[in-house]
């Protein structure tokens, strides 16, 4: 077995492809979910913008049910594979401050990117980039973290997954540093022509509270609404452009 390495998952973009797609997360439903959602408050929206869009399996689903699709995210190793994997632009850049050349009816964060914000001033920059694209009446969507109510200290969570001729085993580990989750997380990779690997991955996500994604909603210039469903167990926060005077 190699020996252990510090990695990033974002890093390794064809390896996070085959983990989540075998684990079977289901971004066919959570895309359809969001477009409902969409849809149920600017019934013409036909463009979407996904940032942190990963390798870009929810965006091959909105591309189904939206005229214009483009992702973006900060990883140049999924910003590759997301531009093979869907044909569609991807975009390099900080979701915390970006500027594309167009405005789309809804702009998203799914898989509780919004979450490495460092804190509620970050937050509010990352949604006031998202408003700053959106056409008028649009919809932003996000998928937070748990909420600090929600958040199970020392969680411990694994999974295995064969894909691909490889077998992937993730195992994690999860507590609170104040008001961010620390999880550190170990993968093994074995296959029959490369043995076994091993790395580590560590994740710090803010707790925000409600409260502080309404606030950064509003200093963004949205109205907002939480919204529980089963395929989305952390929730939703749907946010609305504020018609300007």
């Amino acid at each position: 077995m190699t020996t252990d390495r510090h990695e990033s998952i974002y890093d390794r973009g064809e390896m996070y492809e085959a983990f989540y797609r075998g684990r079977g997360k289901d971004y066919t439903g959570e895309a359809a979910l969001v477009t409902s959602l969409v849809r149920d408050r600017l019934a013409g929206a036909d463009s979407l913008l996904d940032v942190a869009c990963g390798s870009g399996d929810h965006l091959t689903r909105f591309a189904e049910s939206f005229g214009h699709v483009e992702g973006l995210d900060l990883s140049e190793d999924m910003v590759q594979l997301a531009r093979k994997n869907t044909g569609v632009p991807i975009h390099r850049g900080d979701m915390r401050d970006f500027a594309l050349d167009r405005t789309f009816g809804a702009v998203v964060s799914l898989f509780s990117g919004v979450a490495y914000c460092a804190d509620l001033d970050e937050l509010t920059a990352t949604l006031r980039s998202f408003a700053r694209h959106l056409s008028p009446g649009g919809v932003i969507v996000i998928e937070p973290f748990w909420l600090p109510e929600d958040f199970l200290e020392g969680y411990v969570g694994t999974d295995t997954v064969e894909s691909g001729g490889r077998t992937y085993v993730r195992v994690s580990h999860t507590v609170r540093d104040g008001g961010v989750s620390h999880m550190e997380v170990h993968f093994l990779v074995a296959s029959a022509e490369s043995g076994i690997t091993h790395f580590h991955d560590v994740h710090r996500t803010t707790l925000f509270t409600r409260d502080e994604y309404e606030t950064a909603f509003a200093r963004a210039g949205c109205e907002v609404e939480y919204v529980k469903d089963p395929l989305a167990p952390r929730g939703l926060f749907v946010g609305t452009a504020t018609p300007t005077a």
